[in-house]
C-alpha cells in the first residue's frame, strides 16, 4: 500500500475509535450540548422580550430576538464541543495509550487526525440538535436560499475544524483532563463577549473591541447574514482569515507538540 493509502486507512480506524468513544461516553457530550440548549431557552422566555425591545428600540418581539441569537448560539455549541476534543487528546496522552500507538506500525499522524474529523462531525451533530430546539421554539430562515444555506454550512464545518485544531493543541500541553477542559474555556467564554447576544454597538465603548476583535463575532454575523439576510459587509472574509489562521496555527501547535518524543 502506498503511504497515502496507509494514512487513510489509519485514519479511518482512528476516527472510528474516536466515535465509539463518543457513543460508549456520552455524558461529556451531553453536558456540553446542554450549555446552549440552556442559555437558548432563558434568553428567549426569560430576557427575551426585554432584550428584543432594548436591541430594536420599540416593542418587545420575542420572536425578533430569537431569529437574533441562534447564530450565536450555533456557534457557542462549537465551541464547547471542542472542549470535549481537549479532554479526550488529554486523556489519551496520560492515560499511556500514545504510547502503546507510538510502538506499532501505524501512520503517526491518525491519531490526530481521527480526533479531529471526529470532533468536527460531532460538532455539526451537535449544531443540528441545537437548531431543531431553536426552531421547535420558533425560529425561522425564511430569507436563505439553498446558496445561503451550504455557505452556512461551509461555515461552520471550517470553524469547526479552526477550533478543533486548537483544542488539540490545548489537551496536548494539558496534563491531565482537568486542566484542558480549563485550558478550553475561552472556548465557550468568547462567545459570551461577542454579538452573539447584543449588538456591538449596544456595548460600552471601552469593551467593543473585546467584542469585535476576536473570531466569534465577524464568525457569528456571517451566519446571522446568511441565514437571516442581513448585511454581511467585510465579516465574511474576516471570518476565512481567521478560521485559516486558527487552522493552520494549530495544526503546527498540535502536530510538533504530538511528535516530540516523551522524556
Amino acid at each position: 500500500m502506498s503511504a497515502l493509502s496507509l494514512a487513510v486507512r489509519d485514519s479511518s480506524t482512528m476516527l472510528r475509535r474516536n466515535l465509539l468513544h463518543a457513543r460508549r461516553y456520552p455524558s461529556l457530550t451531553l453536558n456540553l450540548l446542554l450549555t446552549p440548549v440552556m442559555l437558548l431557552l432563558l434568553f428567549v422566555y426569560v430576557f427575551g422580550d426585554v432584550m428584543s425591545a432594548g436591541i430594536g428600540g420599540g416593542g418587545a418581539d420575542r420572536s425578533e430576538y430569537i431569529a437574533y441569537i441562534v447564530p450565536g448560539i450555533l456557534l457557542m455549541t462549537i465551541g464547547g464541543t471542542v472542549v470535549g476534543t481537549a479532554v479526550s487528546v488529554s486523556n489519551d496522552m496520560t492515560e499511556g495509550i500514545i504510547a502503546r500507538f507510538r510502538t506499532m506500525a501505524i501512520h503517526r499522524g491518525s491519531v490526530l487526525v481521527g480526533h479531529v474529523v471526529g470532533s468536527v462531525l460531532q460538532s455539526i451533530m451537535s449544531v443540528v440538535l441545537v437548531g431543531a430546539v431553536a426552531v421547535a421554539i420558533g425560529f425561522r430562515s425564511t430569507d436563505a436560499g439553498v446558496l445561503e444555506w451550504l455557505a452556512a454550512f461551509g461555515l461552520l464545518v471550517l470553524f469547526a475544524m479552526a477550533l478543533t485544531w486548537v483544542a488539540v493543541g490545548m489537551g496536548l500541553i494539558s496534563p491531565n483532563a482537568e486542566a484542558a477542559s480549563n485550558n478550553a474555556l475561552p472556548m465557550i467564554l468568547l462567545p459570551l463577549l461577542s454579538s452573539a447576544f447584543v449588538p456591538v454597538d449596544a456595548m460600552p465603548g471601552w469593551f467593543q473591541p473585546i467584542a469585535e476583535y476576536q473570531p466569534f463575532t465577524p464568525a457569528i454575523e456571517t451566519l446571522r447574514g446568511l441565514l437571516l439576510g442581513s448585511e454581511i459587509g467585510n465579516n465574511g472574509w474576516i471570518t476565512i482569515v481567521w478560521c485559516l489562521g486558527l487552522a493552520v496555527l494549530g495544526y503546527f501547535w498540535s502536530t510538533s507538540k504530538f511528535n516530540r518524543d516523551p522524556k
